[in-house]
């Protein structure tokens, strides 16, 4: 039984965490169906979005601690999870979080990694790790960037569970809906998405990824030059007469379709 589901409709994979059961922990054989989810959908150039969701009442329940506590446990497993929570920000493409229930420790870090993120306001989070005598090392490296210190000194040291709109207070996703708003708001994200010019995305995203942290008068240099070659593209040229002619630009698709959706399971 497959662990992960994709849909895809028109331009837009939707990838399901399926292991119901054991609260979408993240298991060697999930994770390693995950990750080929993502790559068949970074790989395919016909697919503009991303979204990442999940079936029942947990979105994800962090590592897999029946295998991490064995005698035979190993390194192994995070290095799974560098690689895993790593590339989301390396794609070009960009990855929306349905958060559709409850998140807490691994499970943190896979919603923090996302470029935008959206939760049903009844779910649950928390940096629990603590609460197993470990710490939130691994998944600190995509949760920290976007948390103040103070707030995330906090949260990893008291492993308590807090409310979704806690979780979007400390920015760890980016809004919390009542959950029968909650397709409503992921499909307005992807109606944006799909209204900008894929190129642009990737590049944006290359933006987010080149910047911070990089020397002011560096950061300008290789911005201008960067920016040059955008304006210089087929894509900008595409976008900038669509604008002055009032139309929408080539690429621009609408949101949701009214196409059905196929399963590649």
């Amino acid at each position: 039984m497959s662990l992960v589901e994709v849909h895809r409709q028109e331009s837009v994979v939707t990838i399901t965490l399926a292991d119901e059961e054991r609260r979408n922990v993240l298991s060697t054989q999930l994770v390693i169906e995950l990750t080929a989810a993502l790559d068949a959908a970074d790989a395919d150039p016909d697919v503009r979005v991303v979204v990442l969701t999940n079936r029942g009442r947990a979105f994800c329940a962090g590592a897999d601690l029946s295998a991490r506590s064995s005698a035979t446990a190993t390194s192994a497993p995070a290095q799974r999870l560098d690689e895993l929570f790593g590339r989301f920000a390396r794609s070009s493409k960009p990855y929306v979080g349905r958060i559709a229930g409850h998140c807490v420790a691994g499970g943190m870090g896979l919603a923090a990694a996302m470029d935008i993120s959206v939760a049903a306001d009844d779910t649950l989070f928390g940096f629990t790790e603590v609460r197993v005598g470990v710490a939130p090392a691994v998944i600190s490296v995509v949760c920290l960037p976007k948390m103040r210190s103070g707030d995330a000194r906090a949260a990893f040291l008291r492993g308590n569970r807090f409310p979704a709109a806690e979780a979007a207070r400390l920015g760890l996703v980016n809004a919390a809906v009542p959950r029968d708003q909650l397709d409503a708001e992921v499909d307005a994200v992807v109606a944006d998405l799909l209204a900008s010019g894929p190129s642009a995305i990737a590049a944006t995203k290359r933006v987010l990824a080149e910047v911070p942290g990089t020397p002011e008068a560096e950061a300008f240099r290789w911005a201008n030059r960067f920016s040059g070659e955008l304006f210089a593209s087929d894509e900008a040229r595409e976008g900038m007469a669509a604008y002055l002619e009032k139309r929408p630009p080539a690429w621009a698709q609408p949101w949701p379709p009214a196409t059905p959706v196929e399963s590649e399971d």
